[in-house]
């Protein structure tokens, strides 16, 4: 794109160039009358960017959150005023909770319509207004056309600096179609912040003094690169790792080093030893509700345990953890300075090398299981890692039915084409699925499998048409079929026993309704029905849904999970 370009075309026509200049090549959204001149401008280059129309702003946003997820520069969303702006602010806020870099465009009343309550009109600053808990790091509105490339850049250099998160930029319909011949900006090319000197003379000398340190790496930011030198420090250090709350890829869970994640469903053996542990290395996470166990795995508002707290947003650091060392830093930045460091001596004599094979065995007696008929998760979750490549990407919503993914699933660290997991921190239901379309159109060269609840698999569902619309290929579905909100059905048995009240799901055929929308797909209700219809999955190449009926007290209880463990625990002798 020529950036002095001085021809007189639509403001919406110079978004678009915008974008196409900050290496934008899709975005997702649904198609509204509030800004017909952007779309215009979408036809105008569309051999340069595509515009992939979705069936309901909520999925479109989610698959900008997945974007930015896999990509590392901002997901882009498009959506007209008021009930569209409503509908995708549910992405918003998983992007703003998972750290992700990702722009909201909202199309606006115009101008000269503003303040009359003017057909689905609504005041975003105050609606999405940005703050520690907002769903937005910044809600700019855009009056003067000549200004659209300069609101445009800032909008990519705030949702990827300090903490990535969303930005909104609202678009008034009458500002979109006047005429401009002001150039577009250069690509966005975010500053990095790198610890300081002192801070890392000191970290290490906490190292060098600890018996038992812990790694918890977590958070937005991270790039391939980064997650190969966080393995390298580890390594050198031989210190254990485990992941924060989803985001288990990055580092590879086949690595001696990794311990488990440190989320819901958490293994007991890896919270009792983050309990016991000396120092704790918190490379990158958010330290929020989910990662600590309420905030008592490590204990606000000052854990038993030394704190060394690393993180990109200086908002961040100390604002629930009185942390013994806090460093601001992106984690392209960290994870490299921290490679540079050693042990004195290499790491033979490291005193806690016994404690790091121990946390890697509690990992893997994890990983064992008893088995459970007639349909057996741990095993489906076995079988996809044995029958896929190891860079396949894996998508969930929220629901009970995740934790088999997430302790049976081994994730390899960032593939070179971004994230290997995609799931919602926030807990949003309906994630998983538009996030898998997303992905399926952005790398077709790889496998994405979206795990689904049944409630969770139909809040956004209709982007079957989406990704058939647009020509997605390695794409599966699993449905998990239980007929229930298995998590409000697990939390109403544990306080208000034998009194089930609206958890109850009357439920399509799934394997029919994929079919109507053109995919493939197969049925089981026995463990040993899902290998030949996975395999038949991988060998057709184009979209397929597996729909697993399962008794509900399978998937909806977590003691079921819990269960299965100390069974194995039980069974292995420890």
């Amino acid at each position: 794109m020529d950036q002095h370009r001085t021809v007189t075309r639509p403001a919406g026509h110079v978004l678009v160039e915008a974008l196409i200049e900050q290496g934008i090549t899709d975005v997702f959204g649904v198609p509204g009358e509030s800004y017909l001149a952007v779309l215009d401008g979408f036809h105008e280059h569309r051999e340069r960017i595509r515009f992939v129309a979705c069936r309901q702003e909520g999925g479109a946003a989610f698959m900008a959150e997945a974007q930015g997820k896999l990509t590392g520069r901002p997901g882009i969303c498009f959506v007209t005023r008021g009930p569209g702006a409503t509908n995708a602010s549910i992405g918003l806020h998983t992007a703003f909770q998972d750290s992700t870099p990702m722009i909201l465009f909202i199309g606006q009343v115009a101008s000269d319509q503003r303040d009359r309550e003017a057909f689905q009109e609504v005041d975003y600053r105050q609606m999405l207004g940005p703050g520690t808990l907002g769903m937005a790091k910044w809600v700019g509105e855009v009056q003067d056309p000549a200004r659209l490339p300069e609101y445009v850049a800032r909008a990519f250099h705030t949702a990827m600096q300090g903490r990535p998160g969303p930005v909104v930029l609202v678009l008034p319909e009458d500002m979109l179609t006047q005429p401009t011949d002001t150039p577009v900006l250069p690509r966005a090319r975010p500053a990095v912040a790198w610890p300081a000197p002192a801070d890392l003379v000191e970290l290490q000398a906490r190292l060098e003094a600890a018996q038992r340190p812990f790694v918890i790496a977590g958070g937005g930011g991270w790039t391939p690169q980064a997650c190969a030198a966080l393995q390298d420090f580890a390594q050198a250090w031989q210190v254990p790792v485990g992941c924060a709350f989803r985001f288990q890829d990055l580092y590879d869970n086949r690595d001696p080093l990794y311990a488990g994640d440190v989320g819901i469903g958490i293994n007991p053996a890896l919270a009792r030893r983050i309990a016991e542990s000396d120092l704790i290395l918190a490379i990158g996470p958010r330290l929020g509700e989910m990662t600590t166990g309420g905030y008592t795995l490590l204990k606000a508002p000052r854990p038993a345990q030394q704190l060394v707290h690393i993180h990109a947003g200086p908002e961040e650091l100390g604002r629930v953890y009185a942390a013994d060392q806090m460093i601001q830093a992106s984690m392209s930045g960290a994870a490299l300075a921290l490679q540079q460091l050693r042990p004195p001596g290499g790491h033979a004599e490291l005193p806690w090398l016994e404690w790091t094979r121990e946390a890697r065995a509690d990992y893997q007696r994890n990983q064992q299981a008893l088995p459970v008929g007639p349909m057996d998760l741990a095993e489906v979750m076995h079988l996809l890692d044995r029958l896929l490549p190891a860079e396949t990407i894996f998508t969930n919503g929220a629901g009970n039915y995740s934790g088999w993914l997430h302790r049976f699933h081994r994730y390899t660290a960032l593939h070179q084409g971004g994230r290997t997991q995609l799931a919602p921190t926030s807990g949003a239901m309906g994630y998983g699925f538009p996030a898998a379309v997303a992905a399926a159109l952005l790398q077709r060269e790889r496998w994405v499998v979206n795990i689904a609840g049944d409630g969770d698999f139909l809040m956004t569902g209709q982007e079957m048409s989406t990704a058939m619309a647009h020509g997605a290929r390695r794409l599966i579905c699993v449905v998990v079929d239980n007929g229930s909100y298995g998590t409000i059905r697990m939390h109403q048995e544990r306080e208000y026993p034998g009194r089930v009240s609206g958890s109850d799901l009357h439920n399509p055929d799934f394997a029919a309704l994929a079919r109507a929308y053109g995919w493939q797909a197969h049925s089981a209700s026995r463990t040993e029905e899902v290998e030949p219809a996975l395999r038949a999955a991988i060998a057709a190449q184009v979209p397929t849904l597996l729909h697993l009926k399962l008794p509900v007290e399978i998937s909806t209880s977590r003691a079921t999970l819990s269960s299965i463990r100390e069974a194995a625990i039980k069974r292995l002798g420890h």
